[in-house]
């Protein structure tokens, strides 16, 4: 290791507790009422939130022209929370899952993602704790390019997204918690060869033989790192019956190009409009310099090239939402 490869870990712990040390700021809000209490009571918490969105569009002899469409878009969420003495264990179970049918064509997939995180806590002051934290990331079912229905992008568990975290978790309330650790370890699953083969989502490619062609079958299924890690998440009402909630994650490699971090940032809008009505807007935000995502260069609608890309994504739905 580089003394300047080491100089930037180093940065990057110290600006991760920096941000530690900052976070009592963050925490403050303009209206102490509406601030949240520690969390202090013993014994289960449990709940959860199940939305379903969606949006249709009916045209006929319609002049100025258009496209009809029907998309539909389900988000559940479910939470449990343990707390005995000064030991704490947090889960929560993430589902969402969307489809499009524009005009005639057929139904096709525009979300779909399934995120599980559990945490084990022990406090040691009123608002640190140390935790161990596991974090996994992956989809339902396949996603194939838009206009080659027989290529594929993903699948089940290809890719899926391991993080295992030890470090400290900085919980002033029940509104903000600061989770930073100096031992992550990253794993990235590809379960399937054919994906595997050509490098997809950051795992190593296939070798090639004397001929200078891939060798089908010898891609790695799976890829391993360790670094930091700093997963930030902070909930509040901000008006009646509107509630914010974002999420960042930044992890950093030690051992291969520590200044790339890998950013995914989550925003939630919730507005409630009834006890079973409801508006919400999301923005997911992802970079990984590891993983190429799909370019069309030439503009024809048929990505030719791979590149490392901001991911962007936003979803703005009105829908049904029960909470229990």
């Amino acid at each position: 290791m580089t003394h300047s490869t080491s100089g930037l870990i180093w940065t990057g712990i110290l600006l991760a507790f920096w941000l530690l040390a900052a976070a009592p700021a963050l925490a403050q809000t303009p209206e102490p009422a509406a601030a949240a209490a520690p969390d202090t009571v013993q014994g289960w918490r449990r709940g959860g939130t199940g939305t379903v969105n969606f949006s249709q569009v009916s045209l006929s002899n319609w002049a100025p022209g258009g496209e009809s469409s029907l998309s539909l878009l389900a988000l559940g969420n479910a939470f449990a929370h343990h707390r005995n003495g000064h030991r704490t264990f947090d889960a929560s179970l993430d589902v969402v899952y969307g489809t499009l049918k524009p005009g005639k064509a057929r139904v096709r997939k525009n979300d779909d993602r399934v995120e599980l995180n559990a945490k084990f806590g022990h406090q040691f002051t009123n608002t640190l704790y140390y935790a161990a934290q596991l974090n996994l990331k992956t989809q339902l079912t396949p996603t194939y390019f838009i206009n080659k229905p027989d290529s594929l992008l993903s699948r089940f568990f290809a890719p899926a997204f391991v993080l295992a975290s030890l470090g400290i978790d900085y919980k002033p309330n029940d509104q903000l918690s600061v989770f930073v650790s100096p031992l992550t370890g990253k794993f990235t699953i590809v379960a399937d060869q054919q994906l595997a083969d050509v490098g997809a989502f950051g795992v190593e490619p296939a070798r090639r033989g004397a001929d200078g062609q891939p060798i089908a079958g010898t891609g790695q299924l799976f890829r391993k790192e360790l670094g930091a890690y700093i997963n930030a998440r902070y909930r509040r009402p901000v008006f009646e019956n509107v509630t914010l909630f974002t999420k960042l994650d930044l992890f950093s490699n030690y051992l291969h190009r520590p200044e790339n971090i890998d950013v995914n940032w989550e925003t939630l809008l919730n507005l409630k409009v009834n006890k079973f009505i409801s508006a919400s807007v999301a923005t997911t935000l992802v970079y990984d310099d590891d993983v190429l995502v799909p370019v069309d260069r030439n503009r024809d609608g048929v990505p030719d090239a791979r590149g490392r890309r901001i991911q962007f994504k936003e979803a703005l739905g009105i829908g049904l939402t029960y909470k229990f």
